[in-house]
């Protein structure tokens, strides 16, 4: 392809080659691909698009109203939910369409997206919806994404325990390309097996870019010969649990969707060793980003593919982290002494890599979250990146093979000075995170002398980080105010502000008032109307109000008194 043949917008609508994108724009990608696959297959579908705005997921919906013109020829529909969990209601009605209604097309895929306290939140409706089951010719992909440093969350997150809790498989990518390769994976994982697929997706892998390959042979897919109850496998697609229905639901899933699942998995061999050392002693387990991080990590080291082989080590990376397929973790470990497991967070695949293997013959030792000391190893807090996982698995390599056999963990950095004068830490300005120029936070967000308000998600949360404004504290999005509700009975003070954002108010924190009328408890919302949801890009509030309908609104809801001001 010729630099002058290239366009943006072949990131789209490109059939075939190489093609530049970011990891959020990637999964408008991944149902245009899918959507074509279909029509190749002789099937007319459509698709819903729902869920809500924030990192590191912020811009999804920004990529796809930018982008109606694509998504109306290709019947995708998006729809952005007020809240995480009623977008993941309406995708769960999206695969109904067909089962309860007249549908207008064979099939429909769904996909949700939310940042990990929106995977939280949405857990009684993803849960609900994932018993349920899915369109058949349709589909749901679950986009979780995790911000595991907490860059811009109030929380460091990782939402593999909460979708292990409402029983889909998840796939974590760690690259673009896997994005689009696994995105496409998930929703066929999710057809056959009946299971809403997640797709995990972590800061830097949302905020990526880079050039990737497609194409029709891209993502190609077997289903297995699978049967339970003695025919071949159909998954039952529900609309009502109650009675009986919900127990055979949960039978289904734990024998026949997860064990078909697991058929699939192992089939397409989505889980494999990528260095398959025949007669290696130590394995080596990672996935999505921490796998790349990893890799650079022994290639640091002097440890390349060739030198791994000759030393004796095989590496193991599952694009499916649960379920976790025995079957291949089994063909990995075979003829190992140890398994070393490498991953953010809290122990996940170490913890089944170890109920697998436990109890079978000459099973290797497993080591991960702590060493063969029983000392911290790799760490289950903050982000892992090359040069951390570099320097936790240096002095085990060294150990294993000699001190020379391993180079350093971080190679020396080029140190560029830089010379400003003689510093001076009195006269240097204080950077402390303020607001736009322009923004009404900017004076909404004090509070009258002797006064104090409390603090909460948005932007004028970094009120916080400025004393003198005397703002306290903070929340989960649209629990502001109820700290004080549960407080107040118990404390001298007589009176709080609560600072809330109108779109975190028209969100979820409307219930927070209608909570403090009910409690009779004395507090003043300052909702800092700005008309936009800024710290995600400044979008329109979805549902939202003017401020006229908005006191109306208020009034109805029985607040005593209501003022609106400007400056």
């Amino acid at each position: 392809m010729a630099l002058a043949d290239f366009t943006l917008e072949d990131r789209f609508v490109r059939d075939e080659g190489d093609v530049a994108m970011s990891g959020v724009q990637a999964l408008l990608r991944v149902l245009l691909d899918q959507l074509r696959a279909d029509k190749r297959d002789g099937l007319d579908n459509a698709a819903l698009v729902s869920g809500y705005r924030g990192s590191p997921l912020g811009g999804v919906d920004t990529l796809m109203l930018g982008n109606s013109e694509e998504l109306e020829a290709n019947n995708i529909s998006f729809m952005p939910g007020l809240n995480e969990d009623l977008g993941a209601t309406a995708v769960w009605g999206s695969q109904l369409a067909n089962r309860n209604f007249e549908g207008k097309y064979d099939g429909v895929l769904g996909m949700w997206y939310g940042k990990a306290p929106g995977v939280d939140r949405s857990g009684d409706a993803i849960r609900h919806a994932n018993v349920c089951g899915v369109d058949p010719k349709g589909g749901v992909l679950l986009v979780a994404g995790d911000d595991p440093d907490s860059k811009s969350s109030t929380l460091a997150s990782e939402s593999e325990f909460a979708l292990l809790h409402f029983q889909t498989p998840i796939l974590y990518p760690g690259s673009v390309q896997e994005v689009c390769d696994f995105g496409r994976i998930g929703f066929e994982l999710s057809r056959y097996s009946g299971l809403w697929s997640a797709l995990k997706i972590v800061t830097n892998v949302a905020d990526g870019y880079s050039t990737i390959k497609v194409g029709p042979g891209r993502v190609t897919v077997q289903r297995p010969d699978f049967e339970w109850n003695g025919i071949p496998w159909a998954h039952t697609q529900q609309d009502a649990l109650v009675g009986p229905n919900a127990v055979r639901q949960e039978l289904e899933i734990h024998e026949g969707r997860l064990v078909a699942a697991e058929a699939f998995i192992r089939l397409n061999r989505l889980n494999k060793a990528t260095v398959p050392t025949s007669d290696a002693k130590i394995g080596i387990v990672a996935a999505g980003k921490t796998y790349y991080d990893l890799r650079e990590a022994l290639d640091r080291m002097g440890l390349t593919e060739a030198e791994l082989n000759r030393r004796g080590i095989r590496i193991f990376k599952p694009a499916v982290v649960w379920p976790l397929e025995p079957t291949t973790i089994k063909e990995f470990a075979r003829g190992l002494d140890t398994i070393v497991v490498v991953e953010e967070k809290r122990a996940f695949l170490e913890m089944f890599i170890r109920e697998i293997l436990y109890a079978t013959p000459n099973a290797p030792a497993i080591y991960g979250k702590k060493d063969q000391n029983n000392d911290f190893w790799f760490p289950g807090h903050g982000e892992m990146d090359a040069d951390v996982v570099a320097r936790k698995i240096r002095p085990f390599l060294a150990d294993a093979f000699g001190e020379d056999a391993v180079g350093p963990a971080v190679k020396e950095r080029i140190t560029i000075p830089v010379t400003l004068g003689t510093p001076d830490t009195k006269k240097q300005a204080n950077r402390t995170p303020n607001f736009c120029s322009g923004c009404p936070h900017n004076r909404s967000t004090w509070v009258p002398d002797g006064s104090e308000a409390g603090g909460g998600i948005g932007c004028h949360g970094m009120a916080t980080m400025t004393p003198t404004r005397n703002v306290k504290g903070t929340t989960q999005m649209g629990g502001e105010g109820i700290q004080w509700v549960g407080a107040s009975p118990f404390v001298t003070m007589e009176h709080r502000f609560q600072n809330i954002g109108d779109g975190t108010f028209h969100h979820s924190g409307s219930l927070a008032v209608r909570q403090a009328v009910a409690a009779e408890t004395n507090i003043t919302f300052k909702i800092l109307y700005n008309a936009a949801v800024a710290m995600t890009g400044g979008q329109e509030v979805d549902g939202g109000m003017a401020v006229p309908e908005l006191t109306r609104s208020l009034d109805a809801e029985g607040v005593a008194k209501i003022m609106v001001l400007t400056h």
